[in-house]
C-alpha cells in the first residue's frame, strides 16, 4: 500500500500534466497503483478493511480468558475443543487480543515532576545483602533525599522498625540542618498506621516526630513508582557503585564509609541538573525548616530485672548492673550507639550498645565485687581449706577431685568434708589414699572403704551364733 507522501506526489504530477507511464516511472511504482490514486483524488491512505476470523468471538475470547486467569494458551485450546469450534494460530489469538485490549493495560504517558527549593524530600528503604566481617549478612539500607538539590544521605541498619527509622531520619535531617515541608514515602506499616496513598494515617509516635521537625509525612499510591523514583534510584547506585571493591569491619565502619561516599556523590555533577546537588543545596537550604532548638535522644524504653550475675538483657545482648541492684526492675533506655540503664530516674550504667542478637556480654570494671577485684578470684570454701590443710595426702586428693568433675567439685568437697567429720582420722585418710591410688571419685564407695577400715574399732561386731539343739 502506497503512503501519504507518495499519493500526494502522484496527485501533484497528474494535475501538472503528466501521464500515468511517466508518473510510474518516475515514482518506481506500478500503473495500475497510479491509476488507483488518481481514480480516488484523495491523498489520505485508506483504512484496511479486513474482517478478522476471531471479530465474531470476541465476547466469548474475553469470558475465556477470565476463566483462564488470563492464560491464552488455555484460551486457545478451549476454542479448538469449544463449540462452536475455531481454529487459530497462537500468534493470531495475542495479536487480536492486543488489538482490542484484552489483558492490556492502557499505557499512561509518564509525566514530570517539578519540586521547589525545600518542597519534597522522599524516604524509603531497602533490603541488601553485604559482605560485613567476612560474612555474608542481610541489612536494611535507608535514604533520605531533598527533591529539589537531589542531596541524598543514607546509612546501613541492621533491621528496620519505628525506632530504627526514628534515629535514621534524626540523623539525616541533622545532615542536612533542616527538613522539607513534606516526607515522601512508601505504604509499610513502619510509619504508617493505616490506609494507603492519600487515605494513609501515619502511626500516632510518627507523626508526633513529624510534628517535632515541622513537616508531614505523605504516602504515594499503590504501584506509582514514579512519585518516589528520587529516592528508589540511588538504591541500585549505591550497590553497584558502593559496595563493590570495599571491605567493611562492622556495620559501624560500613556507614562510616557510607557517609563519604554521600558527600563524594553530593559533589559529582549531574547531567540532568548540569549542577551537582552540592551547589544547588546552597540555594535550597535557606528554604528548609530549621532544626529544633533541642533535639532529644531517640530512644526505645525496655523494663528488665536485673538476674544473679547483676546482668540486664537486651536483645540477646546482656549488660552490667551495680551488683546493690540484683533482683530490681530497672529501666533500659535504647539508643543508637548506647545502653543507659536507671534506676528511680538515677542513671546507674552507661554501655556501648552491640548488634541486637549478637549474643555478647559488656561487664564494667566497677560493677564487679570488691572481693573479686582485690584477689583477682573468689577464696577457695572454707570445707576445701580444712580439707587441704589437714595433710598432704588430702590436698592431692582434692585436687584430682577438682580436676575430675570440674564445677560440680564444690558440692562433693563439702561432702567429703562431712565424712572426715563423721569418722575417725586414720581410717579416712587410709580409704583416701587408696581412693587415690585407684582413681575413686565416687564417695559412696569411699564412705563404704572407711566403714570396712572401722568395723569393729567403733561398735562391738557380735561373733556367729551357734545353732540349737533343736535347730539342729
Amino acid at each position: 500500500m502506497l503512503d501519504l507522501e507518495t499519493r500526494t506526489a502522484i496527485l501533484t504530477l497528474h494535475r501538472k500534466g503528466h501521464g500515468v507511464r511517466s508518473i510510474a516511472r518516475t515514482l518506481r511504482v506500478s500503473r495500475s497503483s497510479v491509476k488507483s490514486v488518481i481514480e480516488s483524488g484523495a491523498a489520505e491512505v485508506p483504512a484496511l478493511d479486513r474482517v478478522e476470523k476471531a471479530s465474531s468471538h470476541l465476547a466469548r475470547i474475553r469470558t475465556l480468558y477470565q476463566e483462564c486467569s488470563g492464560n491464552l494458551l488455555r484460551v486457545q485450546e478451549r476454542l479448538i475443543e469449544g463449540s462452536p469450534k475455531l481454529e487459530i494460530a497462537y500468534s493470531t489469538l495475542t495479536a487480536f487480543c492486543r488489538r482490542h485490549g484484552i489483558g492490556k493495560k492502557t499505557k499512561v504517558a509518564a509525566g514530570r515532576y517539578h519540586f521547589d527549593p525545600g518542597e519534597e524530600m522522599q524516604h524509603d528503604t531497602s533490603p541488601h545483602t553485604v559482605m560485613i566481617g567476612g560474612q555474608k549478612r542481610k541489612i536494611q539500607c535507608a535514604s533520605l533525599v531533598l527533591c529539589y538539590s537531589r542531596m541524598i544521605f543514607a546509612q546501613v541498619l541492621p533491621t528496620w522498625n519505628r525506632f530504627y527509622a526514628k534515629v535514621f531520619l534524626t540523623d539525616a535531617l541533622r545532615y542536612f540542618g533542616g527538613a522539607s515541608g513534606r516526607c515522601m514515602i512508601d505504604n509499610l506499616s513502619v510509619i504508617i498506621a493505616h490506609g494507603r496513598g492519600e487515605s494513609a494515617v501515619p502511626a500516632p509516635e510518627m507523626k508526633a516526630f513529624a510534628d517535632r521537625f515541622d513537616f508531614v509525612f505523605r504516602a504515594h499510591e499503590p504501584g506509582d513508582a514514579n512519585r518516589s523514583a528520587r529516592v528508589e534510584r540511588p538504591f541500585a547506585y549505591i550497590e553497584r557503585n558502593f559496595y563493590a571493591g570495599r571491605t567493611f569491619a562492622d556495620l559501624a565502619d560500613l556507614n562510616r564509609q557510607l557517609v563519604i561516599w554521600c558527600e563524594t556523590v553530593n559533589r559529582r555533577v549531574k547531567r540532568d541538573l548540569h549542577a551537582a546537588p552540592i551547589d544547588l543545596f546552597a540555594s535550597e537550604k535557606s528554604a528548609l525548616r530549621p532544626l529544633p532548638l533541642h533535639i532529644p535522644d531517640v530512644y526505645q524504653l525496655h523494663h528488665r530485672t536485673v538476674d544473679l550475675e547483676g546482668l540486664v538483657h537486651v536483645h540477646s545482648n546482656r549488660y552490667s548492673v551495680p551488683e546493690e541492684l540484683i533482683g530490681r526492675s530497672l529501666e533500659v533506655r535504647e539508643l543508637k550507639d548506647e545502653i543507659r540503664v536507671f534506676h528511680r530516674h538515677q542513671l546507674v550504667a552507661i554501655h556501648g550498645a552491640h548488634e541486637p542478637r549478637a549474643g555478647r556480654r559488656s561487664v564494667l570494671p566497677e560493677h564487679r565485687s570488691r572481693r573479686k577485684r582485690a584477689g583477682g578470684s573468689s577464696p577457695a570454701p572454707r570445707e576445701e581449706r580444712e580439707l587441704i590443710a589437714i595433710g598432704e595426702d588430702l590436698a592431692l586428693y582434692v585436687a584430682a577431685l577438682k580436676a575430675r568433675r570440674g564445677g560440680r567439685a564444690a558440692r562433693l568437697i563439702r561432702c567429703l568434708h562431712g565424712l572426715y567429720l563423721e569418722h575417725p582420722d586414720e581410717p579416712f585418710r587410709r580409704a583416701l589414699q587408696t581412693a587415690l591410688e585407684y582413681g575413686v571419685f565416687d564417695l559412696r564407695r569411699i564412705e563404704r572403704m572407711i566403714l570396712r577400715e572401722t568395723a569393729g574399732h567403733l561398735f562391738r561386731i557380735p561373733p556367729p551364733m551357734e545353732p540349737d539343739a533343736h535347730d539342729r
